[in-house]
């Protein structure tokens, strides 16, 4: 499942998408000792006014660096330049690749793009994004003329599946995806309830702070969270039904009781303020994408000290029309202590998500409100096949033009990398490697041992390169049927693992091969000799014959 139109739908609520912002950062390191601010498309390190140091660009696959076109009117200077991949150098797939991050660990990722006519062609690109091989948003040319202009910011919770996570841009055409700067903060393995271990990408379609009159947290304010997280004022959710006089602002300079603890660190300042009524109902809308299911957490604090014992504030919380619970903050509480709560909403029939706070007794209070998308994580390759495409990336030394960047299947619904070709396995649950196709492409390497870990290898076709080096034991696996390497330099003698495949085809002519030919390999041979569609490709006996050039005996030639 993925996240339609990603730039038009936050330039709508305005979530992360803050145009006009002064700066932004996260504290100058994580809770967990673990994070990453990279200034894409710059060679040096800064520290901003927030004390966070900003990496110079690293971990990308490839791609080239750029300046916006009025780089003056960005406060930051990680809003200023940027890292862009044109496929035609790169191919389709450019990832940055976040090493070491500790399997079953959680991270806040924010990352900032922006166009502003850096390539003087005024037109914006097209292109996905997604990490671990999860599609997280797609921005489609046209953008919205702010969000080109001014840039948009975007972020989310994720869970590590491996040591190396990749944040990967998919181009559209010839259009080259940008990207200015990303953050990744390590956060509690536990945040935001049972959700953590469901296997979900949280993605903020909003996250507010009911009664603050500006944007604050890391990076737009010294207010500090733990997370990394910015949180905007409510004034543009609140649904005015009977008028702003109906609204109520309180605030506190108290301690609020409860704030900052594990597993979500939530921040105290988000409980000293908070939004009444006079009226029956406190309303909220928020737009969302009708096809995904939402986390919506929801904080509370009385802060308002004639409330003195429990039944005098209680209110219903709806969320589109359902009621879902009845709240007695100070029964739950007592004053100035933190509250929260969180709702799974699905099955939506519009893209509006309504909240309404709905007076029982005195007036509905609400602190701050989160919003969530649920996006599955995608299946992924198995972590040993990409540790083998990796290996065969680098010793096979595939070009940079064919994009073997990131995951070597994954996000399945892109193409694969170019001249592989990947099955989901029967339990549909994670992807392989079936066919490896890259004749005639110019490599000049040799074949890694790592080739062995592709246990559901079906056909490898590296015919017509320049490949050196011996043919790796390993490729002798159960899965193999077809087998093209001929016209190589490969060196050394037939190993006897390929006997003991299923191999019914098997190409190995114009190379430097010596030795005997394992009798299993020459009946694969004849059979193919036999078979009308093959019998052209059976001269390849004829070639293993001539290549016994040190005297090593023939199974061809008669003893």
């Amino acid at each position: 499942m993925t996240l339609p139109q990603f730039f038009i739908i936050y330039s709508i609520i305005i979530t992360f998408f803050f145009f006009f912002c002064n700066s932004t950062s996260t504290p100058p390191s994580s809770l967990y000792g673990l994070s990453y601010h990279i200034n894409c498309g710059t060679t040096t390190n800064t520290t901003d006014s927030f004390n966070t140091t900003w990496l110079s660009d690293r971990f990308f696959t490839g791609g080239s660096t750029a300046v916006v076109s009025e780089p003056l009117r960005f406060h930051l200077p990680s809003e200023q330049t940027l890292r862009y991949f044109p496929s035609s150098s790169y191919g389709k797939k450019n990832c940055y690749s976040f090493p070491s991050l500790p399997p079953s660990s959680r991270y806040l990722l924010r990352t900032f793009t922006v166009y502003d006519n850096y390539d003087a062609k005024s037109r914006p690109p097209s292109f996905d994004v997604a990490i671990a091989g999860t599609i997280l948003f797609s921005c489609r040319s046209p953008w919205p003329e702010s969000v080109a202009r001014d840039g948009a910011y975007f972020d989310l919770f994720f869970s590590v599946k491996n040591f190396t996570t990749n944040l990967c841009f998919y181009g559209f055409a010839t259009d080259a995806p940008i990207i200015s700067s990303m953050e990744v903060i390590e956060v509690d393995p536990a945040s935001y309830g049972a959700v953590s271990a469901a296997g979900n990408i949280l993605v903020n379609y909003g996250r507010i702070s009911c009664g603050s009159s500006d944007q604050w947290g890391p990076g737009f304010t010294l207010d500090t969270d733990r997370f990394g997280r910015s949180w905007q004022p409510d004034i543009d959710f609140r649904t005015q039904v009977h008028g702003s006089d109906s609204v109520h602002v309180l605030s506190t300079e108290n301690a609020i009781d409860g704030t900052d603890r594990e597993p979500n660190f939530f921040p105290m300042k988000l409980y000293q303020s908070a939004v009444t009524v006079s009226e029956d109902v406190l309303e909220y809308e928020l737009s969302v994408d009708a096809k995904m299911d939402y986390l919506v957490w929801l904080h509370f604090a009385e802060i308002d000290s004639s409330v003195k014992s429990e039944g005098e504030r209680v209110f219903d919380v709806l969320i589109n029309e359902r009621n879902l619970s009845r709240i007695d903050i100070y029964k739950e509480v007592g004053s100035f202590a933190a509250f929260s709560m969180y709702y799974t909403v699905k099955n939506l029939s519009s893209s509006v998500l309504k909240l309404k706070f709905v007076t029982v007794v005195g007036a509905p209070l609400i602190s701050g409100i989160e919003n969530y998308a649920l996006v599955p994580n995608d299946p992924s390759t198995v972590p040993e096949q990409v540790r083998a495409m990796k290996a065969l990336k680098d010793s096979l030394r595939v070009p940079d033009r064919m994009g073997w960047n990131g995951d070597p299947c994954a996000p399945y619904s892109w193409d694969a990398w170019e001249g592989v070709t990947c099955l989901m396995n029967k339990d549909k649950a994670v992807l392989v490697i079936s066919e490896i196709d890259l004749g005639s492409q110019g490599l000049k390497g040799y074949i890694s041992d790592e080739i062995g870990l592709l246990s559901d290898l079906v056909s490898l076709n590296l015919s017509s390169n320049s490949l050196e080096g011996n043919i790796p034991s390993a490729l002798g696996q159960k899965s193999l049927i077809q087998l093209d390497l001929s016209n190589n330099q490969l060196m050394g003698s037939i190993p006897d693992s390929l006997a003991s495949s299923s191999l019914r085809l098997v190409l190995l002519n114009d190379n430097l091969l010596e030795g005997r030919v394992p009798e299993e390999i020459y009946s694969v041979a004849l059979a193919a000799k036999r078979n009308k569609y093959q019998r052209q490709k059976s001269l390849m006996l004829l070639e293993l014959e001539s290549q016994h050039a040190k005297g090593f005996p023939s199974p061809f030639t008669p003893q």
